[in-house]
């Protein structure tokens, strides 16, 4: 009993840290239907799994030298776990000083952070905090030059932005592998109104600013997002779920491999008549994906941002893969800014952490427009080139319809394990038909005595050169196959995959960029 002394003072410091903010902050939070960091993670973690590190940080008072009261960081931080898994985590507590970013207790994320890369887990951030303060500088007693904060990049990161969010926190939520916002409570933005209304003298509401209006839908900074907390959870898990650890575990070490009783050998009846004969009439592309992938386990990545290009992670045969497809039912499928930016971070995610990439192909070409054009299609395609040629996980490429120009040309990598096959419904070439005769036969259909009936009698004529299996006899297409052969194949081909794999673990040569 000799430290029973200093035990009661533990204990007794411990609640003062529980408290957060006070009751006052939290009724507010709750009023503005949020949860508290620490409920957050009570419905995040595995139940009893938070280890928390630097409870104790804090700002205290003394009388006499007696703890009166400790004011808590605002940050909390720890380990727990996920459906089992070890992460680290790192929330902020918007109760204490509106979870300010440069009024925190010690270098506390800094510690989270670097507890994650250099114990190789996965890192998930909590935000719903402000950047710098004012206040500090009274506080320091002088102002500070601002650093770089240091993000892991070796294991996979997720940020939910589940407030207003501002400045340095902002800038966090994208420094991620994957991240999300919340319908109703979430904001972000490098400024908000007050500093807005400073700068630009613009009268703007918090909501008008930095929702998931300009964040998800318009502006693509946000991934995902969620109707309330509990399914932003739920998201970060099942993110996490086709991850390893870290990019020197293979993807199917941590999480295991799943045992999903679908038969790789399942041949869909359906799927030799998915494609259209019309090649202007559009069809379901995630049907494509259902008959193909593991039954249930495709998990889209930014649905609400470049949708001309449908992306995400799925199992083939248990196994984590990347996963794209066309949406012909948006732009017909042609690769925009917007998608191309989509593809090229998606692209990077399943390289740096080894997942192999199946490509459904259905790809117009680049968009073509005013409108493109001044938001820079062609810096962008060209973008999109340099990044598929930089990867070097296993790629197979399965051409379900059609293969146009330059963004055609971004099915295919000339290295590494890749694999080609067609669907007896592709069709490619430099450029359509329709569009290329109007150009290459300009002057022939002009001096015609009927300039329509000639454009159509060229076009006839090279339609018939059009069949995929011409393109075979030269060898220029490797395989046309039966459409209800395709799951088979590309389990056979994943399963391959992860020999070549286990020789390409650790970091990648090109750094994920944001």
């Amino acid at each position: 009993m000799v430290w029973q002394p200093e035990l009661d003072e533990l204990n007794q410091r411990k609640k003062m840290a529980e408290k957060m903010g006070g009751q006052v902050g939290i009724d507010v939070q709750h009023q503005r239907g949020k949860l508290t960091i620490r409920e957050r993670i009570d419905l995040l973690a595995d139940k009893g799994s938070f280890q928390e590190i630097g409870l104790l940080a804090g700002a205290a008072t003394y009388e006499d030298d007696i703890l009166v009261d400790v004011r808590p960081s605002n940050t909390v931080v720890g380990l727990c776990a996920l459906n089992g898994r070890k992460v680290v985590l790192n929330g902020g507590a918007f109760t204490v000083r509106g979870g300010a970013a440069d009024a925190t207790i010690g270098n506390k994320q800094g510690h989270a952070q670097n507890m994650a890369m250099n114990w190789r887990l996965p890192y998930v951030r909590l935000l719903d905090a402000t950047g710098g303060s004012v206040k500090t500088f009274e506080q320091i007693g002088r102002t500070y030059i601002p650093t770089n904060p240091v993000t892991p990049n070796t294991a996979p990161v997720v940020s939910a932005a589940l407030g207003s969010v501002a400045g340095l926190p902002a800038v966090d939520a994208c420094l991620a592998h994957f991240n999300l916002m919340v319908k109703g409570i979430s904001q972000l933005f490098p400024g908000g109104p007050p500093v807005v209304k400073a700068a630009l003298g613009l009268d703007i509401t918090k909501e008008e600013l930095g929702d998931e209006r300009s964040q998800v839908f318009q502006g693509g900074v946000v991934d995902n997002l969620a109707d309330n907390e509990e399914e932003a959870f739920d998201m970060i898990k099942r993110f996490l779920s086709y991850l390893p650890d870290n990019v020197w575990q293979m993807p199917w070490q941590m999480p295991p491999r799943v045992e999903t009783n679908d038969d790789p050998s399942r041949r869909e009846e359906n799927l030799i008549s998915i494609i259209p004969r019309e090649k202007r009439k559009g069809y379901n592309p995630h049907a494509v994906l259902d008959a193909i992938l593991d039954k249930d386990s495709f998990f889209e990545i930014t649905p609400h941002y470049g949708r001309s290009r449908i992306l995400g992670f799925a199992r083939i045969n248990g196994y984590s893969v990347g996963v794209m497809i066309n949406n012909p039912n948006f732009l017909g499928g042609s690769t925009d800014v917007a998608a191309g930016t989509k593809i090229i971070r998606f692209l990077q995610l399943c390289d740096t952490f080894h997942l192999p990439m199946i490509y459904f192909a259905d790809e117009p070409g680049f968009m073509v427009g005013p409108e493109q054009q001044k938001l820079g299609i062609v810096r962008a395609g060209a973008k999109l080139v340099c990044a598929t040629m930089r990867t070097r996980m296993p790629w197979i490429s399965i051409i379900i319809r059609q293969l146009y120009g330059v963004a055609g040309q971004c099915h295919a990598r000339p290295g590494g394990m890749f694999k080609r096959v067609a669907w007896p419904s592709a069709n490619w070439g430099s450029m359509h038909i329709s569009g290329g005769v109007s150009a290459a036969y300009r002057r022939v259909i002009a001096e015609s005595d009927d300039p329509a009936a000639k454009q159509k009698e060229i076009e006839h004529k090279l339609d018939a050169l059009a069949s995929p299996f011409r393109t075979a006899e030269a060898f220029n297409i490797e395989e046309i196959m039966d459409p209800r052969d395709t799951r088979p194949m590309v389990c056979e081909f994943v399963d391959m995959a992860q020999a070549v794999l286990k020789t390409q673990l650790g970091p990648s040569p090109v750094p994920y960029m944001p």
